[in-house]
């Protein structure tokens, strides 16, 4: 239970701040994945499960020069796919689902990316976090992808008592504007990989965290997806 002192901001203040400040530091956040359309987008974020972005970047152009789009990716098959991405952790279920999911592009999507969550949430491999993601980056759709980034960061900063990602991001959806939400979701991870990091601030040492509870004293325990 939160101490009186450190309730001298209420929530909606708290998310008010954080988005003030977050815009000042990143006003127009980049996509960190490196990605063409968004089919590479798709197949960069499908990547990224369990992985670093970094590292995703570096297998990526070997893979999207031989395999740009949904009928090029098929016909590299998995066991080609697999040979590229195999420095990434769970490389041999990537492999699986990018090439599946490719070939159900091409015959149930004429080609194309489903614009809808449902549609992108039936391929394999694709949650709801990595539709979110496609749907907020490639087409413009408000959504709000939680990572573990985010999902500690809105723990240390009270803005939500969230035990999943997915409880997270209906708390944050609630607090934040609709037309934030895109470009909020990439300042928060941002932020929490620059300020915020797992090990370097505990709630008491970065610079947002000490701004919303100047008075805090113990460290945050936060609760892991």
């Amino acid at each position: 239970m939160a101490r009186k002192e450190e309730l001298s901001l209420k929530k909606q203040q708290r998310a008010d701040l954080v988005r003030q400040q977050l815009a000042k530091l990143y006003p127009d956040p980049p996509i960190p994945l490196d990605h063409n359309d968004d089919f590479t987008l798709l197949v960069a974020v499908l990547l990224s499960a369990q992985c670093t972005d970094k590292k995703v970047n570096e297998v990526t152009p070997e893979l999207f020069r031989r395999g740009p789009t949904p009928a090029l990716m098929t016909q590299l098959g998995e066991a080609e796919i697999l040979s590229i991405i195999r420095p990434l952790g769970l490389s041999n279920q990537k492999a699986k689902n990018v090439a599946k999911l490719s070939e159900i592009i091409v015959n149930d999507f004429g080609g194309e990316i489903p614009r809808t969550f449902e549609g992108l949430e039936s391929l394999p491999g694709v949650g709801h976090k990595t539709a979110s993601v496609v749907m907020a980056q490639a087409f413009g759709v408000p959504a709000f992808p939680v990572d573990t980034h985010i999902h500690r960061l809105a723990q240390r900063w009270g803005l939500t008592s969230g035990k999943n990602v997915v409880e997270t991001e209906r708390d944050l959806k609630k607090l934040f504007p609709e037309s934030s939400w895109n470009e909020l979701h990439l300042q928060i991870i941002f932020y929490g990989r620059e300020h915020c990091t797992a090990r370097g601030c505990d709630g008491t040492k970065c610079g947002l965290c000490v701004e919303l509870y100047p008075r805090r004293k113990k460290p945050v325990v936060w609760i892991k997806p």
